[in-house]
């Protein structure tokens, strides 16, 4: 898996903490943009944050180039509607070539299963290159393919559908792989946006693990983990 923070919002933070103090000042807003020093960004984010005024983190936008993740995790990633997707195409580009292929840990770790495992993506392969050799068109022959082929995307969001983003799917109860892809995303942005980022993280990080009874009872370990990530 590679995740790349391939752009974003020039100075974030600025731009958000500019239109929270929008909101409550008659300042013009050049008057207001000069004046904002950078402790004033810091206190003046923390301070919205505190307050739950999270419509102005909007208007800072993310965009990740994620390689090397499965279309089982693709398909869950564009359950987040607050964002735009651009994705390889199965119809437009061919698997002729063997295609590449995410093994989950749970089966890798153990060779026989490895093994079959394995078999059976050599067979859909061989049957996929066949195929294509009879001239079925790339958009039919791909419904042979299975979850485990890799894609690649582009992704788009903007800084408070990143957050929701990261309170579902940081969670220890998220499948084990879009887990880790969006922990990598988190390291990337918290970088070029600490304040905004800087409690952002699985939902039991500021408050009572929010699964319930479904909780993986590790609240304390999780919580030190992403405090670390955090710096």
């Amino acid at each position: 898996m590679k995740v790349t923070l391939l752009q974003h919002t020039p100075d974030p933070e600025t731009a958000v903490a500019l239109a929270a103090r929008l909101c409550y000042s008659p300042t013009g807003i050049d008057e207001l943009r000069d004046k904002l020093t950078r402790s004033d960004i810091t206190a003046f984010l923390e301070k919205i944050m505190s307050l739950g005024h999270q419509s102005v983190l909007e208007h800072a936008t993310f965009t990740f180039g994620i390689e090397g993740i499965s279309r089982a995790t693709s398909h869950q990633l564009v359950r987040h509607r607050l964002a735009s997707y651009s994705q390889q195409s199965q119809r437009y580009v061919s698997h002729a070539t063997r295609f590449a292929a995410v093994v989950p840990p749970s089966i890798a770790g153990r060779p026989e299963l490895a093994a079959r495992f394995e078999a059976q993506l050599q067979a859909l392969h061989e049957t996929y290159a066949a195929l294509a050799e009879a001239g079925v068109p790339a958009e039919d022959a791909r419904y042979i393919l299975p979850n485990a082929t890799e894609t690649k995307i582009i992704v788009s969001m903007n800084a408070r559908e990143l957050r929701h983003f990261f309170a579902l799917r940081c969670c220890e109860r998220a499948q084990w792989e879009i887990r880790a892809m969006a922990v990598e995303m988190l390291k990337l942005v918290i970088k070029v946006a600490p304040v905004i980022f800087r409690d952002a993280g699985p939902g039991c990080l500021t408050g009572p693990c929010p699964e319930g009874a479904l909780s993986c009872g590790r609240m304390a370990a999780v919580r030190e983990t992403f405090k670390e990530l955090s710096g």
